[in-house]
């Protein structure tokens, strides 16, 4: 396992042994669904969970979240626990998923799936408890920071939206909580980013975050560019935007020589780096920040690292803090499914066995 410089806090210390676990990550593009064993690790005679099945769904193509788990069932019987993080906020256990036309409530899914185990969290706050099952290979470090490593934590991931979550830290152990930080205010550092400003204002009336540090956020940088800065864009990329995902599409190009592709990806990453010091900062995240979501681990080089650290540290009179802040990115894309799995083990209340 991969040993954080502290413990992460979980309901109760030790999951039962041999309960079956599904648990989901749910998000606006796709839906991770995997089956979980809880079994005892030969190794740390420590109850540790054991995939059974899983299964990758394109979460539009369905229109309710209890006909896909049903799918992917598939005539197994129920488990023990569902445990399902998901892309919004989490609210007396009601959620909106965020860029997605989906309402999932615990209460019609205990009802139409027959169980009571069944609990809900933000795939931001399953992304922090994932923490504790990630190996060591699941991270790299890009700033180790100038501090111990102990105190807050947060965790920013850009994919689809924008997520953000934080760990407070209560003198033994972290604890993760929800945030929904991506959506607030954009705030602009230079002049290009004030004329990327109106020019959004144009198209929405409230720009967050998450408008610019997100997929759909690459392409709306990439517009401003073409449309107000007029870089030339050559007809293969525009193409390629218009046949499949325009994120993939723009970064893929960047590292082909592609000026407009590569303006795009360095802005992204600079706005990337400027929330994130934001976070840590909002949070005293003297702990980490840790880097997750989709797109970064499939992009991340040595030259985004270098833009990344030359924007992180620009925060005025409080650099100082941010210096011990260590960063670090999750390899890992299946770390909320991993937190939301260990997350309703660790709900589960211990099997008492009488003599």
């Amino acid at each position: 396992m991969y040993l954080l410089p502290v413990p992460i806090s979980f309901p109760n210390k030790t999951p039962p042994l041999g309960i079956s676990i599904l648990a989901a990550d749910i998000g606006a593009t796709k839906t991770d669904i995997a089956l979980y064993k809880s079994v005892l690790s030969e190794h740390t005679q420590k109850p540790i969970l054991v995939t059974q099945k899983e299964a990758v769904y394109t979460s539009k193509e369905w229109e309710n979240l209890t006909d896909m788990i049903w799918h992917f069932l598939n005539k197994r019987s129920m488990p023990d626990c569902i445990s399902l993080a998901i892309a919004g906020p989490v609210q007396n256990g009601r959620c909106k998923v965020t860029n997605l036309d989906w309402t999932v409530d615990i209460r019609d899914l205990k009802t139409d799936l027959s169980r009571e185990n069944i609990f809900l969290i933000n795939d931001l706050e399953a992304n922090a408890y994932g923490l504790a099952a990630l190996q060591q290979e699941d991270l790299i470090t890009i700033y180790k920071g100038k501090g111990d490593g102990k105190g807050n934590a947060a965790i920013i991931s850009p994919g689809t939206g924008l997520g953000e979550a934080g760990l407070y830290w209560d003198g033994q152990q972290l604890n993760p909580f929800a945030t929904e930080g991506g959506h607030t205010d954009f705030g602009p550092r230079n002049e290009l980013d004030v004329q990327l400003v109106r020019y959004f204002h144009q198209k929405y009336e409230h720009i967050s975050w998450e408008r610019v540090v997100s997929g759909p956020g690459i392409y709306s940088i990439y517009q401003f560019l073409r449309d107000e800065q007029h870089i030339d864009t050559p007809g293969f990329l525009e193409v390629q935007i218009q046949q499949g995902d325009p994120a993939v599409a723009i970064s893929q190009a960047a590292t082909q020589n592609c000026i407009i592709a590569q303006e795009t990806m360095n802005i992204f990453v600079r706005f990337l780096a400027a929330e994130a010091a934001n976070l840590a900062l909002k949070l005293n995240a003297t702990g980490g920040v840790f880097i997750g979501g989709g797109i970064i681990p499939k992009i991340w080089n040595a030259h985004y690292q270098s833009v990344f650290l030359l924007h992180f540290f620009e925060v005025g009179r409080l650099r100082p803090l941010i210096e011990n802040v260590p960063v670090h990115i999750i390899l890992n894309t299946k770390t909320a499914l991993l937190g939301a799995a260990y997350f309703g083990a660790h709900m589960q209340k211990p099997i008492v066995v009488l003599k």
